[in-house]
């Protein structure tokens, strides 16, 4: 398991900072996160975050697409403003040969979810073409507030199922959200049963990452308040999340507000590898999991965490 945080500083900075806190993984926003403009990146600018990316010792890097996005707004405005920065955002990811493109669909704002549906599948048809063997399209589980879309894997496994299975189309699972959406996380079989379907509706390799994020806000609750690993109603059960043999060779990302307010640091990094190393599994549990981490880089197949090697 690649275990490492989200950093600020976009492409031109954050893989200093994931290498100064100590991170094997990490995950940045190719833009300002408050607001819709797209940079243009100049391209020595993204070789060079591929090329350090390959060697080390940073090993997987994931995009997360503006919190703005909305694939499902009856909003014509906000909906071409949402596809187009999505489709921006995976050429930037792709340019920068990142794992993939972590993104949320958006909320129906109450027209239904088969009218939220009709926008979010052409809007993500648009994004999915720009993806590559190497950097693909991933959907987060939502908290399950309000309107939105995506609070459970069945619903991204409906979208999943009107794109066909696209073969660049993954999911990331966020540990807060399946949590606060009434999942109770902690409890293996919970956890396994949430993992059983996925890959009965998708398949297990089209898990590509993790978020581990510790909830402020009781099980159930629809709010999204991420809190400190250890410091919010998980605590110390939030190992399950990370103990379970499918997941071994993905990126695992804080996306925890850390001790200042100001985002993880290397201190909550090693909270998560001590975390880790309490609950990891002692062997994989199958050959199916070794076979996928032998994957070479950029399988359509492979898993995310296995694609670079190991320095």
């Amino acid at each position: 398991m690649l275990l490492g945080a989200h950093c600020s500083g976009g492409i031109k900075a954050s893989l200093d900072r994931a290498e100064e806190i100590g991170a094997d993984a990490v995950q940045l926003f190719a833009q300002s996160p408050r607001a819709w403009r797209f940079p243009e990146h100049e391209r020595a600018q993204l070789e060079l975050f591929a090329s350090r990316l390959e060697q080390g010792p940073v090993r997987a890097a994931l995009v997360h697409a503006l919190y703005l996005i909305n694939l499902a707004t009856p909003n014509d405005e906000i909906y071409e403003k949402s596809a187009t920065t999505l489709a921006s955002t995976v050429d930037a990811a792709a340019g920068i040969e990142a794992d993939g493109v972590v993104f949320h669909v958006g909320s129906h704002l109450g027209a239904g979810f088969e009218a939220g549906l009709k926008r979010v599948i052409p809007a993500m048809e648009r994004a999915l073409d720009r993806t590559t063997d190497q950097t693909w399209l991933l959907m987060e589980n939502s908290a399950g507030a309000g309107a939105t879309i995506g609070r459970s894997v069945d619903e991204l496994a409906v979208i999943f199922d009107h794109l066909d299975g696209h073969p660049r189309l993954g999911v990331c699972l966020d540990s807060c959200h399946l949590y606060v959406s009434g999942i109770d996380v902690t409890d293996p079989a919970a956890y396994a049963a949430v993992l059983d379907t996925v890959d009965a509706a998708m398949g297990l390799d089209r898990l590509r990452a993790l978020h581990v994020n510790d909830a402020e806000a009781p099980l159930g609750s629809n709010r999204d308040r991420h809190a400190n690993v250890l410091e919010g109603q998980m605590g110390e059960q939030i190992g399950v999340f990370l103990a379970h043999p499918a997941v071994q060779d993905l990126p695992a990302v804080l996306e925890t507000p850390g001790k200042d307010g100001h985002g993880p640091r290397a201190p909550d990094i090693e909270v998560l590898r001590d975390l880790y190393a309490r609950w990891k599994p002692k062997k994989r549990a199958s050959a199916r999991g070794s076979a996928r981490a032998a994957r070479t880089r950029g399988s359509s197949a492979g898993r995310a965490g296995a694609r670079r090697t190991r320095g």
